[in-house]
């Protein structure tokens, strides 16, 4: 590259950085100026769909209009999401997939290609939590959490990118926490699996964009504890979020493809506050918020059923 390309390369990127920025204050203060896209007829496949906000998801894109595909292992759940789907007026097709079987992975998506369509919108959504000091942790969990939560994610974009790319049209979602920005005790494997989700998502969205392929867009989504029985027993200053409204703003996010979603809004602080404080000032910090005893009266979904 010679200097006056060089100089123009620079010039053009730093302008850029500005003007996103700008753009991304407009819209934050006037979000109605950003016009959602339309997702009728879409082809949306949701993993972990049989129960939580997998399938609360699944409903409120029906109410849109999409076409579901529901994965899950739960084929209980997944009977109840699809009748819960077409209630409000769509289709759903149902897949008994554990997604950390790369092989059904493969499999199911070929097959939903010839009995549903191309799917060009996937939330990579199944999650898992143990709950435990590391120390306490069988090696078959900790490979549970990171197969479910980070490494299955591979898979499923592996299966559904390629046709993205064939039409330059589509949208990964990846269900993070916020779990993804900062460590909780009693959570080093769902904390590191989560971390590795928010990586995931950053390098593919730069990857993806460096190939050219500027239509297909990523959500990553971080979230405070949810309530929908994942993490019962959890506890801290800030309280537990509804799963309704949860769902809410994700449905929006991708509707009008915002690259990250932290809820509650408070939590996009989070990253300024680790890079200016002092490591033990940070650890203060998450005391004040209860983090740190977050965990203490966890029961999960397992303790909650006996």
């Amino acid at each position: 590259m010679d200097n006056a390309n060089c100089c123009k390369f620079y010039l053009i990127n730093f302008l850029n950085v500005f003007a996103h920025w700008f753009l991304a204050i407009v819209y934050t203060i006037f979000p109605f100026f950003k016009r959602p896209k339309n997702v009728k007829n879409e082809i949306i496949l949701i993993t972990g769909a049989g129960s939580g906000i997998g399938q609360l998801m699944a409903i409120e894109f029906a109410k849109l209009g999409a076409i579901i595909v529901a994965w899950d292992i739960n084929d209980q759940g997944l009977n109840s999401t699809k009748k819960l789907v077409e209630k409000n007026g769509s289709k759903c097709t149902t897949y008994n997939v554990d997604v950390t079987d790369r092989h059904r992975v493969y499999e199911v998506a070929k097959q939903i290609k010839q009995e549903v369509g191309t799917v060009y919108i996937l939330i990579n959504n199944a999650g898992v939590v143990i709950g435990k000091d590391l120390l306490d942790l069988k090696d078959e969990e900790i490979l549970s959490t990171m197969n479910v939560n980070t490494i299955s994610h591979f898979w499923t974009v592996k299966a559904f990118l390629p046709d993205m790319i064939e039409k330059d049209h589509g949208h990964i979602v990846t269900i993070a926490s916020l779990a993804g920005h900062v460590g909780v005790n009693k959570l080093v494997d769902y904390c590191a699996s989560k971390f590795a989700a928010v990586g995931f998502d950053a390098a593919l969205r730069l990857e993806i964009q460096t190939n050219g392929h500027n239509k297909i867009k990523t959500t990553v989504v971080c979230p405070w504890f949810i309530n929908t029985g994942m993490f019962n027993g959890c506890s801290a200053l800030l309280p537990v979020l509804e799963p309704k409204y949860v769902v809410d703003k994700i449905v929006n996010a991708v509707l009008k493809d915002q690259a990250e979603l932290v809820i509650p809004r408070l939590m996009y602080a989070l990253d300024v506050f680790k890079a200016l404080l002092p490591t033990k000032s940070g650890r203060d910090l998450i005391a004040i918020l209860g983090v740190d005893r977050s965990m203490n009266n966890f029961v999960g979904h397992l303790q909650k059923k006996k």
